[in-house]
């Protein structure tokens, strides 16, 4: 069983203009199915591809379990079964030995950037990067599944 453990940031964008050390990733992805239990999720990332299944999430855990599979199926899957699809650019930030990744959206999502670190258990500390702000690790809405639905522009 894998379990993701993350805390998620607004990050500012005035800030992160000025990062500059980041090789970005793009990534398109969509939903299969989007339920308050659980997600499953198709994704491309750069030339890979990913089925993700999450579990309900409580804190800041939940079930996880994420398996690639051929680009050529990916971009069919979102192509044919995945409506309102997410289109961002992935950045990797070391900030004090932790990954932050920073994702830039594009699309009806476009002007939000979120930052994401993944930890190893719920009470793991770490220090926050000068160019995040507000905690929305329980704000719903900016979960990936509801910007889907619901897009940063149709605030």
């Amino acid at each position: 069983m894998a379990i993701e453990i993350e805390h998620k940031y607004l990050v500012s964008a005035s800030a992160w203009g000025k990062i500059t050390d980041t090789e970005p990733v793009q990534i398109r992805q969509g939903y299969l199915q989007i339920d308050p239990n659980k997600t499953i999720r198709v994704r491309t990332k750069a030339n890979q591809g990913f089925i993700t299944i999450k579990g309900k999430t409580k804190g800041a855990s939940r079930l996880e379990f994420e398996y690639e599979i051929p680009i050529a199926d990916a971009n069919e899957l979102l192509d044919k079964f995945c409506s309102n699809l997410i289109e961002k650019m992935r950045h990797y930030v070391i900030h004090n030995g932790k990954t932050w990744e920073v994702d830039v959206f594009s699309g009806l999502n476009a002007g939000l950037i979120v930052a994401e670190i993944e930890l190893t258990s719920e009470e793991e500390t770490y220090t926050l990067p000068s160019w995040v702000t507000e905690n929305v690790t329980n704000d719903v809405k900016y979960a990936n599944s509801n910007l889907a639905i619901m897009p940063f522009a149709k605030w």
